[in-house]
């Protein structure tokens, strides 16, 4: 009695329980197909580390001794479509049951469970083992509040799991957050760590992409692939960024700089997001780092924030609002993308070097994404779904999950606070506090109005202006609001025409 179990791209989990035993009646399916690289114009890296990662995977489990049945992108008998595929593989091997596991996207989980519906066979839905949380357990924990803020999820989840607590039953040091000790500048020293780096070479995967049709933008690197396509390269990655990176990750988190692209950011997001690792043993680590000296507890704590809590919330945020929370759009914000965020070529330095970055390497630290991008297409009032599409597609761990929360409520505040405390957004004064990157930029970050100013700065204060009904009574904009008001009516009028003047050209900024 066959059954055929199907692994999505971003189920590479080899500690799944399925795979306790060998089962000669069960077949495992993976697919390469257009439904998934098409939906949104992907980063090249993107398609071409999963697809390996995927390939990598097929061989460690007929390796094993499982049965694998395998679609690459360019057979001939691939339908490009998850349930054409299904359909053709179960009369093929007159399989008598179907299993898979639960989808982390919203779209791919209902398009399963139609799938399924429709079967003769009988069909079973797993979990994957992989999260810390179940997808409604979010929604539960706010069921009774008005904000969904994440700090009180935390704390319960710190004391769940035991994680940085002492015997007592308070926090390690006393304190259940360091953010305060993340914010420093950093100037070239301590070193940027070189990046785990396991090159592969997949110029011929990479080419049967291109053959298939497969639209793509940035640039692939198939010569050398710089990510883990395996768990055991992702634990050297491991490794390498708690000996290496985490002792100064968290006085340096928010930093940016045009001389580094990571910083000491982990660099972990996508072996996390496809299940190389888990959750659990990648907060160990940390843990343990600081338990051994190794690292502060201010960079323990303030990586661990971001698994424990971060990222276990906003997939419950997602699960709890969607699909509604896609089209999100609280300041009704229209304008398209300008140009140059498909290729980098603007004037803003800021801009410029985070962008050309994302496209080269498929990445940016998530205060590159937060405040620099980000913050312009918040400021510049771009469309919100627009700005979701192109995060979701040049980001090397983005999936749906985690960035359509982070980019319409944490960075857009497209939900209208359901997220984020309050927008964030900033003139060039914070960029210029927290990086390095207006020593050499065409604007001026101390000029407010004139061609030489910076954009962010008329910007801001004409986003501020013009939202006031909407934000003034926020009490975290309490201070920008009332150093408005103390601005003169021909100086607002001059910030406003400027502001008008940026908006008019974006595509010439």
């Amino acid at each position: 009695m066959t059954t055929l179990r199907l692994l999505l791209g971003d189920q590479l989990n080899p500690r799944h329980p399925w795979f306790a035993r060998i089962d000669d009646d069960v077949i495992y399916v993976l697919m390469e197909v257009r439904q998934e690289t098409d939906y949104v114009l992907h980063h090249a890296q993107k398609i071409l580390a999963i697809f390996a990662a995927m390939r990598d995977f097929a061989r460690n489990l007929e390796a094993a001794g499982h049965r694998v049945a395998y679609l690459p992108i360019d057979d001939p008998a691939n339908r490009q479509a998850i349930p054409a595929n299904l359909d053709r593989l179960i009369a093929d091997h007159h399989a008598r049951a179907f299993a898979y596991q639960a989808p982390d996207e919203w779209r791919l989980d209902h398009e399963l469970e139609e799938y399924a519906r429709d079967l003769s066979i009988p069909v079973q839905k797993v979990d994957t083992k992989h999260f810390l949380t179940t997808r409604d357990e979010v929604a539960a924990f706010f069921a009774a509040r008005k904000r969904w803020q994440m700090e009180p999820f935390y704390r319960r989840m710190r004391v769940r799991h035991g994680v940085l607590m002492q015997p007592n039953g308070r926090p390690a040091g006393g304190r259940w957050n360091y953010d305060r000790e993340n914010r420093k500048a950093w100037h070239g020293q301590p070193a940027e760590p070189r990046d785990w780096r396991s090159a592969h070479d997949h110029r011929a995967l990479w080419a049967d992409i291109v053959a298939a049709g497969v639209k793509s933008f940035g640039e692939p690197r198939a010569d050398a692939l710089p990510w883990p396509l395996n768990r055991d390269e992702a634990l050297r990655q491991l490794d390498a960024f708690v000996a290496h990176a985490l002792p100064h990750f968290g006085d340096y988190q928010d930093a940016m700089s045009v001389q580094a692209t990571r910083l000491f950011h982990s660099m972990l997001s996508f072996a996390l997001n496809v299940k190389m690792l888990s959750p659990r043993e990648v907060i160990a680590r940390a843990e343990a780092a600081w338990r051994e000296g190794h690292a502060s507890l201010a960079a323990a704590e303030g990586f661990i924030r971001q698994i424990l809590g971060w990222r276990e919330y906003v997939r419950g945020v997602y699960w709890a609002r969607m699909p509604q929370y896609a089209a999100s759009n609280g300041f009704g914000h229209r304008r398209p993308l300008p140009d140059w965020f498909w290729t980098g070529e603007t004037g803003m330095n800021c801009l410029r070097h985070a962008i050309r970055q994302s496209l080269e390497g498929a990445h940016a630290h998530h205060i590159q994404r937060l405040m620099l991008t980000g913050n312009f297409a918040l400021l510049a009032g771009l469309d919100p779904e627009q700005v979701h599409r192109w995060y979701l597609g040049i980001y090397i761990d983005a999936f749906e999950w985690v960035e359509l929360p982070n980019t319409l409520g944490m960075s857009q505040f497209a939900d209208g606070g359901l997220l984020a405390t309050k927008p964030y957004v900033s003139s060039a004064a914070y960029i210029h506090r927290m990086g390095d990157y207006c020593k050499a930029c065409r604007y001026r970050h101390d000029e407010r109005t004139g061609a030489r100013a910076c954009p962010l700065n008329a910007l801001y204060w004409d986003f501020l202006a013009r939202n006031r009904a909407m934000l003034g009574a926020n009490p975290r904009l309490a201070v920008a609001y009332r150093q408005l008001d103390r601005t003169s009516e021909s100086r607002q009028a001059a910030l406003q025409i400027r502001a008008r003047e940026v908006l008019a050209d974006l595509d010439a900024l």
